[in-house]
């Protein structure tokens, strides 16, 4: 029987243990939890993201501080932004919304967060602590990921894994999670040449490469673990999920998959540096 790999569940699920941990640190702290959200320019996907992810810390009962800056912002203006806020005491994680405009060193800006409030798991360092097995705060999305096949009990170790996608967000943090976990991967992207048969040969697929319907159903073999990080305007991800579904052991829908866990995680780990700033167990 193939299991459905519910993120939209678990992150609902996950919420009522979130908002009784803030509510504990508001009677024992008089404190609430912030995230701090930076919007450069006027992208309406990127401010449906931010508005998204505002209204998940309201569900909680934490806070979020939404940050927006003109188009014409520069690096160095938005650096400085950050690091006003990496010295707000009353702010507990900082997310800059990607992509930012063209003009901007954009991994300049991430690596200017404060590693303690980097809860979206975005820089450098933090990247590195987390691939030498370090306390740090992982990439959201492929965390998230991590944390969905745990709730399912879906086993990692010993099986051979392929991600497709390399993005330093997503596709090498995903892989370095895997094997952090004693998977065998594979790391893949569009220019990788016989894709097909390394995506057969895997017992653990994810498809992080941002194309629609990229990765074949015929690719996959029966009873792999299906993973599709993607979503695209035409509400599909970068698999072909109709053609795997019947003969795959899980996988997670597009939508109401990999995308709930996304946010829900960005929460979780701004919910923790509250935590670890406050000492509180």
């Amino acid at each position: 029987m193939t299991i459905v790999l519910d993120g939209k569940k678990l992150s609902l699920e996950s919420e009522k243990d979130f908002s009784s941990r803030v509510k504990k640190i508001h009677l024992n702290t008089n404190s609430i939890p912030i995230l701090a959200t930076i919007l450069v320019g006027n992208d309406p996907a990127s401010n449906t993201y931010v508005k998204m992810k505002g209204n998940a810390c309201k569900r909680i009962g934490m806070d979020s501080l939404k940050i927006e800056l003109e188009e014409k912002t520069t690096t160095d203006e938005l650096r400085e932004k950050i690091i006003e806020l990496n010295n707000n005491d009353d702010v507990h994680g900082i997310l800059l919304q990607h992509p930012v405009p063209d003009h901007i060193d954009e991994r300049s800006c991430f690596d200017a967060i404060d590693i303690r409030k980097d809860v979206d798991g975005v820089t450098s360092l933090g990247f590195g602590r987390m691939s030498m097995q370090e306390r740090a705060f992982g990439s959201c999305t492929p965390f998230g990921i991590m944390r969905l096949l745990k709730e399912y009990k879906i086993d990692i170790e010993g099986k051979s894994a392929v991600v497709v996608g390399r993005s330093p967000i997503l596709g090498k943090p995903m892989a370095m999670m895997l094997l952090n976990e004693n998977a065998t991967v594979t790391i893949c992207h569009s220019k990788t040449q016989k894709l097909s048969e390394k995506v057969s040969e895997a017992d653990i697929i994810v498809g992080a490469v941002g194309i629609p319907k990229f990765i074949k159903g015929e690719w996959i073999k029966d009873g792999a673990v299906v993973i599709d990080a993607g979503y695209h305007p035409e509400k599909c991800g970068d698999i072909d999920l109709e053609n795997i579904i019947p003969r795959c052991s899980a996988y997670t829908p597009v939508p109401g998959g990999v995308g709930p866990m996304t946010i829900n995680t960005l929460i979780m780990q701004t919910l923790q540096s509250c935590e670890n700033y406050l000492e509180l167990d």
